[in-house]
Formats: C-alpha cells, sequence, structure tokens
C-alpha cells in the first residue's frame, strides 16, 4: 500500500512561486497549492512507503533554495 501525506511548507518571502514550481517536478508530489497565511504551502504526495517519503523530503524538498520549514502528516487510513 502507498503512504500518502500532506506536507506543510513555510518558504522564505518572495519564493513561494518559485518552490511550487521545484515541487511539481518531484515524482509522488500529486498536488502542490501556495496558500494565503500559515503555511505557505500544502502538498499532497504518494509514495511506495515511508521511507521514499522521508528520502524526499529530507533529500529533495528541503534542498528546494527558499524552503525553511516542513511539517509531515501521513494520511491514516480508517
Amino acid at each position: 500500500m502507498a503512504t500518502r501525506a500532506y506536507i506543510l511548507i513555510k518558504v522564505k518571502a518572495g519564493r513561494t512561486k518559485d518552490v511550487v514550481a521545484s515541487l511539481k517536478r518531484i515524482p509522488g508530489v500529486e498536488q502542490a497549492h501556495s496558500c494565503f497565511g500559515r503555511p505557505d504551502i500544502f502538498v499532497f504526495i504518494s509514495v511506495n512507503d515511508e521511507r521514499a517519503l522521508s528520502d524526499i523530503v529530507i533529500t529533495k524538498i528541503h534542498a528546494i533554495d527558499g524552503v525553511e520549514e516542513t511539517d509531515t502528516h501521513i494520511v491514516a487510513e480508517s
């Protein structure tokens, strides 16, 4: 079963549009939306497992210029 998660992202002022464009190029990112208020960006991602999720967050999302902070929420199946 795939691991799905919402990732809430805080970015540096003026970088939101560029960060969203970079996020949409990452495999597994199904949606990336900038929002008013906090956080700056909401991302929905679907990957094979939690290890893949961790790898994407740590090595890809955190590497995007302008990303200051992430908060990951794994979807719980009910």
